[in-house]
């Protein structure tokens, strides 16, 4: 059987759940402009898999940086439960209150709350404060994140996707929440998925799906996929103790 493949000419940097690690968001900009750079040239795409927000340090400087990079380069952006969670977070407070219990509270400090003044807020008194902390053009920007991307014999997306449903039927909440149906489906899929969502300890490859969220917002590590025809090899950006980050190369997971 032929490996599964991206199109040719094309060049796929699949980043997984960033969660606010801005330092390990920068270093891994830079680690794949040096890598794209030194390479013969192709149609280079960047996709980034969801969850830039919630949990790290700076969900706002991600957000700012991915924004940034887009006027450079061809990157494009999934959203992920995370994201979901934010928006859905102006709605009502006690949708407030679940999105702040789940890494909300970093993100909206990030947006330029002191902890002290965090902290004197009273849930309502967040709630009504939320639409100018977090502006309707950023709000809208999140919004437009796409859903899922198919590239060749790859599909790339969030959480993973319903293993009975085709890609085109499949609805947003299971592209964005789906856990147990779609990790334990050990069965062909119509497209090997790349996704994040699902903390593993390293670059997940099963065959029918690869996980590459490797859980930076607490491990230090942050990982990207790069599809090139029919092989694969890794990027990440790890945190030593010492505070400072490395690159690390490698050949699949």
């Amino acid at each position: 059987m032929p490996l599964p493949s991206v199109p040719e000419g094309e060049r796929y940097y699949l980043i997984g759940d960033i969660h606010g690690r801005l330092d390990l968001f920068e270093a891994m900009v830079a680690a794949i402009e040096d890598d794209d750079g030194s390479r013969p040239e192709a149609k280079t795409q960047v996709v980034l898999l969801g969850d830039l927000v919630d949990r790290g340090p700076d969900s706002a400087g991600v957000i700012a940086l991915a924004r940034s990079w887009q006027q450079q380069r061809t990157v494009r952006i999934l959203a992920g439960n995370h994201e979901q969670m934010m928006l859905d977070a102006f709605k009502k407070p006690e949708i407030l209150r679940h999105f702040l219990k789940h890494g909300g509270r970093e993100t909206v400090m990030s947006y330029g709350l002191t902890k002290k003044q965090f902290n004197a807020m009273t849930l309502e008194e967040l709630f009504e404060a939320l639409p100018q902390l977090i502006s309707k053009k950023e709000r809208d920007y999140v919004a437009s994140f796409e859903e899922y991307i198919v590239a060749g014999d790859y599909m790339f997306v969030h959480a993973g996707i319903d293993p009975q449903v085709p890609i085109e039927d499949q609805k947003r909440s299971d592209l964005l929440w789906i856990r147990d149906r779609f990790l334990s489906h050990e069965g062909p899929l119509d497209k090997v998925v790349v996704h994040g969502h699902t903390i593993f300890n390293k670059v997940m490859d099963c065959g029918n799906r690869i996980g590459i969220d490797t859980g930076a917002f607490r491990s230090g590590v942050l990982s990207a996929l790069v599809l090139e025809g029919d092989q694969r090899r890794i990027i990440q950006t790890i945190q030593n103790h010492d505070g400072s980050i490395e690159i690390f190369h490698g050949e699949r997971g």
